[in-house]
């Protein structure tokens, strides 16, 4: 089972049900008319860092998002349902329900293991 973890708050757990958004549908669809999150958290690997614009047209909820370069957290933002925006360079984002992002701020440590 894949699983989201802080590296420096001693590996905490923030997500031990993830889903993976592998493929460029999945990519492209998100959460998108979607009435809660797919487990405990969305994961968007890239190749490669370049910027990524997160919307949250036809998200009826507030997420926390996490942009992830290189291990390291770029940006965490909370994101409105509806009108939520944010962009960052990233390798990696991850999305996760609003509040499980609590405690982790710029330049942490994030780990997406297993799987």
């Amino acid at each position: 089972m894949t699983r989201v973890v802080h590296r420096d708050d001693g590996d905490r757990v923030l997500a031990a049900d993830v889903t993976v958004a592998d493929t460029l549908l999945a990519k492209a669809r998100g959460l998108m008319f979607r009435r809660s999150f797919p487990g405990d958290a969305l994961v968007f690997p890239f190749d490669g860092a370049t910027p990524r614009t997160l919307h949250m047209v036809a998200v009826p909820f507030d997420i926390d998002a996490l942009w992830i370069r290189d291990g390291r957290v770029e940006r965490v933002a909370r994101l409105s349902a509806w009108t939520g925006l944010g962009r960052a360079t990233a390798d990696t984002v991850i999305e996760l329900p609003a509040g499980a992002a609590d405690g982790v701020g710029e330049g942490d440590a994030i780990g997406v293991v297993g799987g």
